[in-house]
């Protein structure tokens, strides 16, 4: 039995909701980085030794840059607002999803190119490999509701 076109367009939203609540809190984390890290700093022993060792480097980093140079973390306030920002842009395919499918495809490269992203500069600027693999894991978060949307979005095209 065919999906009636309403079911459809609930599946759609439903799918699309999830990223965009995904893309505001990841965004939105980046706002209080150094209280996290500090948090995170508290809780070391939830870590393995290796996660460990990262987390000190990189709470250390962020603590001594903010001190002295407090205007970089412009940066990561960008950062956060960029996710919001996209978040935004599926607000075209929850309202037709049909006539922004585009949107969709969109994203869906974008999640694609976490990976070269990712697995380029991350050894340029010295993250190891582990994280380069979480970071990798937003593109596989963020494709599977989108190209679950999409996928719902062809059928309607032809409802």
């Amino acid at each position: 039995m065919q999906p009636t076109q309403t079911q459809l367009k609930k599946r759609i939203k439903r799918w699309l909701i999830f990223l965009m609540v995904g893309l505001v809190l990841s965004g939105i984390t980046a706002f209080p980085i150094e209280s996290e890290l500090a948090l995170a700093m508290h809780n070391l022993g939830a870590f393995s030794p290796k996660m460990q060792q990262w987390l000190t480097t990189i709470y250390n980093a962020v603590k001594t840059t903010n001190a002295q140079y407090p205007y970089l973390s412009y940066g990561t306030d960008w950062l956060a607002f960029a996710h919001i920002i996209i978040a935004l842009i599926f607000v075209g395919p929850l309202r037709d999803p049909v006539r922004n499918i585009w949107v969709l495809q969109f994203g869906m490269i974008a999640c694609v190119l976490i990976f070269p992203l990712a697995l380029i500069a991350g050894p340029i600027r010295h993250i190891p490999i582990f994280w380069q693999l979480i970071d990798c894991s937003f593109g596989v978060v963020g494709i599977i509701p989108l190209y679950m949307a999409y996928r719902q979005t062809k059928k309607l095209e032809y409802i």
